[in-house]
């Protein structure tokens, strides 16, 4: 199904749509410039524009997290038909606040569950102690809190957090528990890539809304075994909304916190995507892309630049259709399944003198890659079957430890999907880096490239990738980022001695 912008905004109106912004109500129905501010905004610079009905991108707040109490509890949203209508949120903001670092800084703050259910956070992406990585068996109780102390050990990139509750981690994510953690080091700042207004955090979800505008959450059927999947894209929990950008170079921080949904992100126009980063950091060079592929968890750095634009120009980011050859009812389910087209956010050139930058042509000096000649291989057999999501034929056990790993030596891991879904794979404890994929596309992929620690497995891909444990022992997990997947079992122990 390809929705236009017309169509899009037509159905956001008829089922009234939402946005949360710093635990606030906001109605889409208003008009009022007021209306229309991003989080911590007063006024609007007079060459900024407002399009009657449509929301501005909200900008979460950026805080440092020592000392943080980073409370998580319901709060509500307004729609266009009145309300208010409920969101669990991270310091009442939807989605939760950027937590900003230095490579090298200790992070101490306190989750305080205000929930009515248990929680936890994981820092995904991070290298973090076994006590602070966010395993379910850490859960805590309502009304109970759970201290977080470690050292930012990873280089710069764009990371996150978000819940780990067992099998409750779908539902709570897709009710707004996210946010950013981006970390800072010299060598990213040195390179003097966009900053301040000119970054852009984006992370894209996909909702199902009921006849009030409410996204609802209620998994059945064929959710359970493809994911739960929504016709109505967000970001940064708005519906496709716009942002007015200067006609300058742009730094989007992208990441696809959806639970299931796969975006090929495209610019309308075709104008390249520049691929700096991926999920563990920058990468040695910037890449032209005219489209990314990107599975749920996964992230990319992405240089912009909007200075060839004239003032009031607009441009709008996509997910592009595509097919996924072999896949199980790719083409089914809710809002035509995986694949769908959908008209994303758009952005509005701000009038202005234009302004060039160059982009570098040497980014980041990547850690060497580890030399796998003569290690350990291991294979995970991931296979889905009546709602059953398993690796090596079982489904998850909280206390059971399937593999035991030597701090410090480096393996050979073999992710192979024996099924017709796709499976987008992520390790805890640290980043891996991606070796070869045989079947199926049958390639490594630009934005696969650097340090990971999520990889998208269409259906009956093998990928091998290098792992090497440098630090923390302890018990981590190894699961799939479909959220249905991994709160049906799609999940392992695995432990660092």
């Amino acid at each position: 199904m390809k929705m236009n912008r017309r169509e899009f905004l037509g159905t956001v109106k008829g089922s009234a749509g939402l946005l949360a912004v710093g635990g606030g109500f906001l109605n889409l129905g208003c008009r009022g410039e007021k209306d229309l501010l991003g989080p911590g905004e007063t006024e609007r610079p007079p060459e900024e524009m407002t399009l009657p009905g449509r929301i501005r991108l909200p900008i979460p707040d950026t805080i440092h997290p020592e000392g943080l109490a980073l409370g998580a509890q319901p709060g509500s949203v307004s729609s266009a038909n009145g309300g208010p209508f409920p969101a669990w949120m991270y310091r009442e903001s939807l989605p939760g606040p950027t937590l900003r670092v230095r490579s090298g800084d200790t992070v101490r703050l306190d989750l305080q569950n205000g929930l009515p259910e248990e929680t936890i956070v994981h820092w995904h992406g991070l290298d973090v102690p076994e006590h602070a990585d966010g395993h379910p068996r850490f859960a805590v109780s309502p009304g109970q809190s759970f201290a977080y102390d470690f050292s930012v050990r990873n280089r710069a990139g764009t990371y996150w957090y978000h819940p780990h509750t067992h099998r409750r981690t779908g539902a709570q994510t897709y009710r707004g528990l996210a946010g950013f953690l981006i970390v800072d080091d010299a060598e990213d700042e040195g390179l003097g890539l966009p900053s301040g207004d000119r970054e852009i955090p984006l992370v894209i979800q996909d909702k199902r809304l009921d006849g009030s505008g409410t996204p609802v959450y209620e998994p059945f059927g064929p959710d359970l075994m493809l994911g739960y999947l929504g016709d109505i894209p967000f970001v940064n929990g708005a519906p496709f909304p716009y942002i007015d950008v200067d006609r300058a170079l742009h730094r989007l921080r992208i990441l696809n916190g959806s639970n299931a949904r796969i975006y090929d992100l495209a610019f309308s126009d075709g104008r390249p995507l520049v691929l700096i980063g991926t999920d563990g950091g920058l990468l040695e060079s910037p890449e032209g892309l005219a489209s990314i592929f990107l599975g749920p968890a996964e992230r990319v750095d992405v240089l912009v630049d909007f200075s060839t634009y004239e003032p009031g120009d607009r441009v709008t980011l996509q997910s592009r259709s595509f097919q996924i050859p072999g896949g199980m009812g790719m083409g089914m389910g809710f809002g035509g399944g995986q694949g769908q087209a959908m008209d994303l956010m758009e952005f509005v050139v701000r009038s202005g003198q234009a302004s060039s930058s160059a982009i570098p042509g040497a980014l980041a000096n990547l850690p060497a890659a580890p030399a796998v000649s003569g290690v350990q291989h291991r294979p995970f057999q991931l296979r889905s079957m009546m709602s059953r999501h398993l690796i090596n034929g079982r489904t998850f056990e909280m206390d059971r430890v399937d593999l035991q790993v030597p701090v410090g030596d480096t393996e050979v891991w073999r992710f192979i999907n024996n099924s017709p879904m796709p499976h987008p794979v992520h390790m805890h404890a640290g980043q891996f880096r991606v070796l070869s994929r045989s079947g199926g596309r049958n390639r490594v992929f630009p934005w696969e490239g650097g340090l990971k620690d999520t990889v998208l497995l269409l259906p009956f891909e093998s990928v091998e990738v290098a792992v090497r444990f440098e630090e923390h022992r302890g018990l981590f997990l190894l699961h799939c980022h479909n959220l249905e997947h991994e709160d049906a079992g799609m999940m392992l122990n695995f432990e660092v001695i």
